[in-house]
C-alpha cells in the first residue's frame, strides 16, 4: 500500500453508528462454505474453481453487493499479477462501483446495514489501493477515507469476529506510525482516534492465526508491515513460507519470496528463489506473467554481480532489456536493469560501455535514486559490490 493511501487511511474519522453484524451473509452456512473454498483456489491462482465456488453466492444473493465484489476478485489478482498492465482497471473500477451502488441503495434504506457497510467499505478500499497503484493519490486519499469510516464502524459492530478487527488493526497501527513517518501531518493527529502501533499488530495478528475469510489478507498485511516499516527479516520469512505452502501456485508470492531474501541481501536464496520464478515464466506456467520474467532477470544479475559472475549477469540484463522493450515507458525494472549494465561493465574494467549506460540511465525516467546513482559512477567508476 502506498505512503499517499495510508495517509488517507490515516485520516479517517471512527464512525459511531448502532450498527449490529448479527444477520450478515458473512455468517449465512452456505456463504461461510462456498466463499471460503473460492478464496482459497483464488490465492492459488486457481481462477475457474474460485469463480464456480463465487457463483453459488451470486446466484442466490443475486442483487447483494456481495455478487460484483465477488466477482471481480480474480480481476482484481490479475491485476495484481502485472501492474504494468492498466487494461482491466476500467473494468475492476466499473466492479467497484456496483458494489458500492447496492451498498448505497440498502444505505438508503437502513443507514445501519451492516452488509452495506462491509461492502462499501472495503468495495472503496480495493479501488483505493488501484488508484495508489497507478499514482493517482487524490482519488486514492479520498477512497482511503471513506473506507476506513465504514471499517472501522464495522469491527465496532462485532469485537468478537477475528474477520472484523483487520480494518481496525491497520487503522491503529498506521495512526501511530504515519506521525512518526510524516511529520507534516503530526497537527491533525488531535482531532483523530489515537494509534497504537503494537495494538494494531495484536489485531492483524489476531486475524491471521483465527480469521476465517481475512486471515490470509491479514498474514500479507503483517508481512508488508515488517517489510517496509518494522524491518523484521524473520518474520517475513516466516509469513511468505506460510503464503508459498498454502498457495504454492501464487507467482506474487513467489516472487514476494524472492523480493524479501533481496531486501536482506540474501543472494544465494534470492538466486535460487528467481532461478525458479525464470523456469516457471520460460514454461507458461499461470500467473508467471512478463512482470514476474521482469523481476526474476533483475534479481538474478544481482546476485550474480554479487557473487562476482558479471558476465552473466549482463546476459540477463540483456534478455531484461529485451523484455522491457514491449513497453514504450520506463518502467522501474527497464531503468534499474540499465543502470545494473553499467555497473555490470564497471566491474568488468570497459568503462566505455559503463558510461554509456549511466548516461542513458540519466535520459529516462527517475525511479528513487536512479540518477544520483548514475552521476557518482559517471563522476567515478564503481569500486565494488554495494
Amino acid at each position: 500500500m502506498h505512503r499517499v493511501f495510508l495517509i488517507a487511511l490515516f485520516c479517517a474519522v471512527c464512525a459511531c453508528s448502532s450498527v449490529t453484524a448479527q444477520t450478515s451473509i458473512l455468517y449465512e452456512t452456505e456463504v461461510r462454505t462456498e466463499a471460503k473454498a473460492g478464496l482459497e483456489a483464488l490465492y492459488d491462482l486457481r481462477f475457474e474453481e474460485a469463480e464456480a465456488h463465487f457463483q453459488k453466492i451470486t446466484q442466490h444473493y443475486f442483487d447483494h453487493p456481495i455478487g460484483p465484489f465477488l466477482e471481480a476478485l480474480t480481476l482484481w489478482w490479475t491485476i495484481l499479477l502485472d501492474l504494468t498492465d492498466t487494461s482491466h482497471d476500467e473494468e475492476f473500477y466499473a466492479a467497484m462501483e456496483e458494489v458500492i451502488d447496492r451498498s448505497e441503495a440498502r444505505l438508503a434504506i437502513n443507514e445501519h446495514d451492516f452488509d452495506a457497510m462491509f461492502f462499501k467499505g472495503i468495495a472503496l478500499g480495493f479501488r483505493g489501493r488501484l488508484r495508489s497503484n497507478r499514482r493517482d493519490w487524490i482519488r486514492a486519499a479520498a477512497d482511503g477515507k471513506r473506507a476506513m469510516d465504514y471499517v472501522l464502524a464495522v469491527a465496532a459492530a462485532d469485537s468478537t469476529n477475528n474477520d472484523f478487527v483487520l480494518g481496525r488493526g491497520l487503522y491503529r497501527y498506521y495512526a501511530a506510525l504515519i506521525p512518526e513517518r510524516y511529520p507534516l501531518i503530526r497537527p491533525i493527529t488531535l482531532f483523530l482516534p489515537p494509534g497504537d502501533r503494537e495494538g494494531g499488530l495484536a489485531e492483524l495478528r489476531r486475524t491471521a492465526t483465527e480469521g476465517y475469510y481475512m486471515q490470509t489478507e491479514a498474514k500479507y498485511f503483517l508481512l508488508q508491515i515488517h517489510y517496509l516499516y518494522e524491518g523484521n527479516f524473520q518474520e517475513c520469512v516466516r509469513l511468505v513460507r506460510w503464503l508459498r505452502e498454502r498457495y504454492p501456485s501464487n507467482a506474487f508470492f513467489h516472487t514476494l519470496e524472492g523480493r524479501i531474501y533481496a531486501r536482506w541481501y540474501q543472494w544465494h536464496a534470492v538466486e535460487t528463489v528467481f532461478t525458479e520464478v525464470l523456469e516457471r515464466y520460460m514454461a507458461k506456467d499461470f500467473g508467471y506473467t512478463p512482470a514476474m520474467g521482469e523481476q526474476a532477470l533483475y534479481f538474478l544479475a544481482r546476485a550474480q554481480i554479487v557473487r562476482g559472475d558479471e558476465r552473466a549477469a549482463l546476459g540477463n540484463l540483456f534478455s531484461l532489456e529485451a523484455l522491457t522493450a514491449r513497453m514504450d515507458e520506463d518502467t522501474y525494472f527497464k531503468v534499474m536493469g540499465r543502470l545494473y549494465q553499467g555497473i555490470a561493465y564497471d566491474l568488468l574494467g570497459e568503462r566505455e560501455n559503463a558510461v554509456a549506460r549511466y548516461e542513458s540511465v540519466l535520459a529516462m525516467k527517475r525511479w528513487g535514486s536512479s540518477h544520483s546513482i548514475a552521476r557518482r559512477y559517471l563522476a567515478k567508476p564503481y569500486p565494488a559490490v554495494e
